[in-house]
């Protein structure tokens, strides 16, 4: 069948297209396979591709090789190899469009071989500690459970010397807390989100929880006070005043007890192995001790002669033969696991009880090929973690209810969550199979409106908007856009419909649509069908849809682009983007035009020219490469005259800095003299950048503060200093920072404050905002009068789809 949504056209003659087709199999047939450069499989975890990696970069790198004169290509290659798989929107791109859809700068530089081998990586060989990225991070900390978390940063010394210690904190620690670290070198991104600027970083999460920072001795005694202080599970001293009455109590509630009774021979459990089965088998079984020594009469009562731990499920007694299960381990995991089989199991559902339990409750079932093991054992444990967010358990085993899973397409070990509105409305889980993944995706899975889709349900014919997508489960980044869609759900629920189509299972109905490389996702909109190309992000997805209902890119054609373009007004200024549709860098581009013409609404004019559709006008305008990125400007004395890109970024950030280069600045550079006159001894509201030349995120941030500075034009006026300039100034300003955003309000006397008000946020929106609340703050006649600050010559409002520029 024709794609609905892929169809090329080639109106200039079958020739050309044959051309390109021809020239396209000669660059793919070019390509380097990537995964097979680092010997991974293309379902590889972010870990495994770092591991791998590293075990490459310790043989192959450069340092180690020194006659080896190609030594530097082949290393060149395998780190390209890494920065772009490690990268889970270049990796997306990667695996759609191979390398024509990068740009060349990706692992143009790398480390020595000390840093591969000393600081790269630090814990992923650690067992106990679970490093976690960008998209496993918020499962993790959402899920119930209690993380001690380690942000750091390869380079960083401090985060070397506290690694030992770290590592023995997680050996002890095991079973009563996670422990994990994140490396803010590959995950920048979430480490800025999470407000931390400085390594190493620990901090204590727990959901419903804030989020609570260790700022005590690194040491292992004084790490583990700061954790115990949030730990609940307790172990319980039994004697013969309690004993009986916790353990009555306990049974009513269906809880069992692990006990150890401590006596003069025999191994009695340590006090650490206690506490780690208290926080294992939290709210499934309590767990205490008696010490025999001054409960001898208690310890006879239960046969007790010698030091033994003993498990008594909920009714069992001392006289009823076999009730109660004696322990002769005495480590903890071998104990957690012996305990657990012998917990009541998740109820069995069947074909008729199905339809009847999950018409009207929420449920979580595990859908097993007749297996036991320790992970289904630990199933058990969903039951009191889902307690409070009403989801209930259970099982169902394929091999006695074939007919059942064939119906919802079942075909191996699941966990899927119904939603309380019927038994179609489901969603089956694709994350790790941990306990900790399976509980945050239960919670916002029920939450969120994303079904999982089969060909019964498939919106082929839908009134309603629907958004589709296409998967592979062994994909990494389509498991990593999963949550991204929960959330993006909720955010538009009313207005569009979600669902998830597993391509390993409908593979038809996936070629029906032209599907082959995953994610792919798709809005269909009645007759209207839209490929979606943009971050993996719930704020992405809301930009494209708000782009397909209110666009900010103009779709040019040679009419419109001489009429906007050649004739624009004299103060106007646009960007057009020349492309093929065929073209993998155009089609890389896309979202980032998108989000570019966002940054740059009421400034800059975008559109864009389809040169497959109007190949002799791009022809007649001299385009002769895709995508030709152009730059018409303002004051121009030909509407003809332009400026090409030709820089090595085609990413949103770096086309809006270009761009805005053009513009006449709207912030002013300050002298020492200004600062003293214009600044501290004005009479005008001032908002400062002081910045340093060399650093970076100073250049990164110099477009957003121009930004700025037009937003708020005519009711606060924006400069910016130059600390490398003038070092005394910022020095005296107390500048420690760059780049540091102070705000200086004139109060109507000629003395201010010569630190003024400093502001932590580099996101124009939030400074003008804030820039906002304080004028109304301070001139209280200003309510009412005052506006949303918008950029100069700007009708629409900077927040789209609910994100932030």
């Amino acid at each position: 069948p024709k794609s609905p949504f892929r169809h090329v056209r080639a109106p200039w003659g079958g020739l050309w297209l044959l051309l390109i087709i021809i020239s396209h199999a000669a660059v793919a047939s070019a390509d380097e396979d990537y995964y097979k450069l680092l010997g991974i499989s293309r379902e590889a975890s972010t870990k495994e591709i770092r591991q791998a990696f590293k075990k490459l970069a310790l043989t192959m790198h450069p340092d180690k090789n020194p006659n080896d004169a190609s030594a530097h290509e082949k290393f060149l290659k395998i780190n390209r190899a890494y920065e772009v798989l490690k990268d889970e929107d270049l990796r997306k791109k990667y695996d759609k469009y191979g390398e024509k859809g990068l740009d060349e700068q990706q692992g143009g530089r790398y480390e020595s071989w000390n840093y591969y081998r000393y600081d790269f990586g630090i814990y992923d060989d650690d067992l106990e500690i679970i490093t976690l990225d960008r998209g496993d991070f918020d499962a993790a900390v959402n899920s119930g459970e209690l993380w001690f978390i380690n942000f750091y940063f390869p380079r960083c010394s401090h985060c070397h010397e506290l690694a030992p210690t770290w590592r023995e904190f997680a050996k002890d620690m095991d079973g009563i807390i996670r422990i994990g670290a994140v490396n803010c070198g590959d995950n920048s991104r979430l480490c800025r989100s999470k407000g931390v600027n400085s390594y190493p970083s620990l901090y204590v999460f727990r959901s419903g929880m804030n989020p609570e920072k260790f700022f005590g001795d690194r040491s292992k005694g004084g790490l583990t006070k700061f954790a115990m202080q949030f730990v609940k599970s307790r172990v319980t001293e039994l004697w013969q005043g309690n004993i009986f009455s916790e353990i009555e109590r306990a049974f009513v509630s269906r809880v069992g007890w692990l006990i150890t009774f401590c006596a003069d021979s025999g191994d009695c459990l340590e006090a650490q192995t206690r506490q780690k089965l208290s926080g294992m088998l939290d709210g499934l079984v309590n767990v205490g001790w008696t010490d025999c020594s001054t409960q001898a009469e208690l310890c006879e009562n239960f046969d007790v002669t010698s030091s033994t731990t003993a498990f008594f499920p909920p009714g069992s007694t001392l006289q009823q033969k076999g009730s109660v299960l004696y322990l002769k381990s005495l480590d903890a995991r071998e104990i957690y696991a012996e305990v657990l089989k012998h917990l009541p199991d998740l109820e069995s559902l069947t074909k008729d009880s199905f339809d009847n339990k999950l018409a009207h409750h929420r449920w979580l079932i595990s859908f097993t090929f007749g297996q036991n093991t320790l992970a289904t054992h630990e199933y058990k444990k969903l039951s009191v973690l889902l307690k409070e967010d009403h989801i209930q358990v259970g099982k169902v085993d394929c091999l006695t209810e074939p007919e059942l899973c064939s119906s919802l397409y079942i075909q191996k070990p699941s966990i899927a969550v119904f939603k309380g509105l019927g038994v179609h409305n489901f969603e089956i889980h694709h994350g790790k199979d941990v306990l900790y993944n399976i509980v945050a995706f239960a919670k916002e899975s029920v939450s969120a409106h994303v079904t999982t889709l089969r060909p019964e349900n498939f919106p082929s014919h839908e009134k309603e908007p629907w958004l589709v997508d296409f998967f592979a489960p062994w994909c990494p980044p389509c498991r990593a856009l999963l949550p991204e869609l929960r959330k993006a759900s909720i955010q538009l629920f009313g207005q569009m419909k979600f669902g998830t189509l597993d391509c390993t299972i409908h593979e038809g109905l996936c070629n029906m649509y032209n599907v082959h490389a995953y994610p792919t996702t798709v809005i269909f909109n009645k007759s209207s069908i839209h490929e979606y190309e943009g971050q993996h992000s719930a704020d992405g997805i809301l930009e494209f849809i708000q782009d397909l209902v209110s666009p900010v890119v103009v779709t040019l054609t040679p009419d419109t682009f001489q009429q906007l373009v050649k004739k624009r007004k004299s103060s106007e200024t646009w960007m057009v983007d020349f492309y093929a549709p065929w073209c993998g860098p155009c089609q890389a581009l896309l979202p980032e035009w998108r989000r570019m013409a966002r940054m740059l609404n009421g400034m800059i004019s975008a559109g864009s020219v389809d040169c497959q559709k109007h190949h002799g006008f791009c022809q007649g305008e001299n385009v002769r490469a895709y995508p030709e990125i152009r730059l018409y400007p303002q004051n121009s004395n030909r509407g003809d005259q332009y400026q090409s890109y030709n820089g090595w970024h085609r990413d949103a950030h770096s086309l809006r800095t270009w761009a805005m280069g053009s513009l006449p600045r709207a912030s002013v550079d300050l002298t020492p003299e200004d600062y003293r006159n214009k600044i501290l001894g004005g009479t005008q509201h001032w908002v400062v950048d002081f910045y340093a030349p060399w650093c970076g995120p100073c250049q990164h941030f110099a477009p957003v503060f121009e930004l700025l500075a037009r937003m708020v034009k005519g009711k606060v006026r924006a400069g910016k200093v130059d600390c490398q300039a003038h070092y005394q100034t910022c020095q005296e300003a107390g500048i420690r920072a760059y780049p540091s955003v102070r705000f200086y309000p004139y109060l109507g006397s000629k003395k201010r404050d010569q630190e003024g008000e400093h502001i932590n946020s580099r996101d124009a929106n939030v400074i003008a905002d804030i820039l906002e609340r304080r004028l109304q703050e301070l001139s209280p006649w200003l309510q009412g009068k005052s506006s949303k600050f918008k950029p100069e010559g700007a009708s629409v409002s900077l927040r789209s789809g609910g994100s932030r520029v």
